[in-house]
């Protein structure tokens, strides 16, 4: 039986930034991953904010395009748009970065296991147990980064991973016949019916875009959408349709228990998810960092109980910002079609667009809200049947 300080199973981003943390650290550390090979299919829109660069490294020749801004459309097509001087967000070769950051871990000295599936997990023994005659591995420190159906996280929070709270997301890769883009902006389309969750066209070039949407919707409703959104769309012209991706996103919930034992979640699989926009690898990898850094001092001390300050410095450093996320999420679950459309026309009308570029942040979307609320213009905005029910979410 083979026998490590760490294993690490799931070779997402998250994971291989974790794996190679802790190999720096001069840690025996092995990644485990399902697939034959890494970042295989996408499953992401491949839009990060421009924290990347500050938290992970990122070549250039993955960089598809930088995005300086965004139109924000209401459902009948109320426009605002928001945009800064400098590249406010990166489209990436997500396939391409995820085999980088494997690459890097196996530089630094992580043993990676491909087509290595998972079948259970000894909590106490630390043991992982493999399909297909793989046999056994035991590891001082088990983590899971195993996406949002988790097994790992069932060992947790025993809950099943066959039912984990999550949505659903759908992407087209389009080609159109016409250049149809400004490449330095995305598009962001919000409706009642997919709501909390959205609609977005991110340019990779002047003629092809991801088109996708994430809500509480089953597959076949939201590739519904997607198509109904292209046919009706008449400045789009003739398309093709190249690819597409289907993916869950799993919902954040604060009270979700990431450590417990020998064990320690990452990623989706400790949904550590922005409520907002689904998105969670800028935080995946601080995350990651956080944990390496317990995992070591743990390690070092050969006290697994240290493992639980990963859990309270990460409520510490992210909790607040998320549940301020989830007041916005509540917010727009609360709203129709012609409540959107009100609210569009409203912030337009007090120059929010100005605001908007100023305060926010794809990551950190707390300083606008404070802003909205210090100028009293959240309040102004929304529809006044539901201000005095929404004000209660932010007491």
């Amino acid at each position: 039986m083979m026998n490590y300080d760490v294993l690490v199973v799931g070779a997402g981003p998250v994971g291989t930034t974790f794996a190679r943390y802790m190999a720096l650290k001069g840690f025996k550390v092995g990644v485990l991953e399902k697939k034959k090979e890494i970042g295989v299919p996408l499953q992401c829109a491949g839009l990060l904010g421009k924290q990347i660069k500050n938290v992970n490294p990122l070549p250039d020749e993955l960089i598809i395009n930088q995005v300086y801004g965004a139109y924000l459309h209401s459902p009948s097509n109320n426009q605002l748009k928001v945009a800064k001087n400098e590249p406010q967000a990166y489209v990436l070769d997500r396939v391409g970065y995820d085999k980088f950051l494997a690459q890097l871990a196996v530089d630094a000295g992580v043993d990676l296991f491909l087509n290595h599936r998972v079948k259970d997990v000894d909590i106490k023994k630390g043991r992982i147990y493999l399909n297909n005659d793989k046999g056994e591995m035991s590891a001082k420190v088990i983590v899971g980064a195993d996406g949002y159906n988790s097994l790992v996280s069932e060992k947790v929070s025993n809950k099943s991973p066959k039912n984990p709270d999550r949505v659903q997301a759908a992407q087209f890769l389009v080609k159109f016949e016409n250049n149809l883009f400004d490449t330095n902006y995305v598009h962001l389309h919000v409706r009642a019916d997919i709501s909390p969750g959205f609609l977005w066209t991110i340019p990779l070039s002047e003629s092809t875009a991801r088109i996708g949407l994430f809500g509480i919707s089953d597959y076949h409703k939201l590739n519904n959408i997607l198509k109904d959104f292209l046919n009706q769309n008449t400045d789009f012209g003739e398309y093709s349709i190249s690819k597409k991706y289907y993916g869950m996103i799993p919902v954040y919930n604060s009270k979700k228990k990431i450590v417990s034992n020998r064990i320690l979640l990452l990623g989706d699989a400790a949904a550590q998810v922005k409520p907002t926009t689904g998105g969670g690898l800028i935080m995946g990898f601080k995350c990651a960092k956080i944990a390496a850094d317990v995992t070591s001092r743990a390690l070092d001390n050969d006290n697994i109980a240290i493992l639980a300050d990963y859990e309270s410095e990460y409520q510490n450093k992210f909790k607040r910002e998320l549940n301020m996320q989830l007041r916005v999420q509540n917010i727009f679950k609360k709203l129709s079609d012609s409540d959107l459309d009100y609210m569009f026309s409203k912030l337009k009308e007090k120059g929010a667009e100005k605001i908007i570029s100023e305060y926010g942040d794809m990551d950190t979307q707390s300083p606008l809200i404070k802003e909205l609320l210090k100028t009293g213009l959240l309040f102004t905005i929304l529809p006044k049947i539901l201000s005095r029910r929404i004000f209660s979410l932010w007491k």
